[in-house]
């Protein structure tokens, strides 16, 4: 059995119309030989959700900037396990205060990359959280 490549989905949340370092992470994710679907900006938990269920993606990375972590991560988390996709890794980028993360934990979030993490890291986190068969 031959595995495919890993199934990326890159969004920005809300209002915050940033988007360097999410394209920066779409990029770094592509030349690791993942297959990257970027949303765009200004989207909404649900338009995230129904992208990463129709997309049938293995990780749902979040680049949020805004100060809104902590209503739009759970919210996102929520509606994928609605929608009987909590297999999905859900991942984030962005401005995220280091007492907000353990509850971001508990609704689901699998990591947060704070300003400074390498995209290496990032890859790197992907792959050991990962493997997708055929079989999906």
């Amino acid at each position: 059995m031959q595995d495919q490549r890993i199934r990326v989905l890159v969004a920005k949340p809300g209002l915050d119309g940033h988007d360097r370092g999410a394209k920066i992470v779409a990029r770094a994710l592509r030349d690791a030989g993942m297959e990257v679907i970027y949303t765009g900006l200004r989207q909404t938990p649900e338009q995230i959700a129904r992208a990463a269920v129709d997309e049938d993606v293995d990780v749902v990375g979040i680049s949020i900037l805004s100060g809104a972590h902590n209503t739009i991560l759970p919210r996102i988390c929520q509606l994928l396990r609605e929608q009987g996709r909590e297999d999905v890794l859900v991942i984030v980028g962005g401005i995220i205060p280091d007492e907000d993360i353990p509850a971001l934990q508990a609704a689901g979030v699998a990591a947060v990359f704070q300003p400074g993490a390498s995209t290496q890291e990032i890859v790197e986190f992907i792959r050991s959280r990962v493997s997708r068969q055929q079989t999906r």
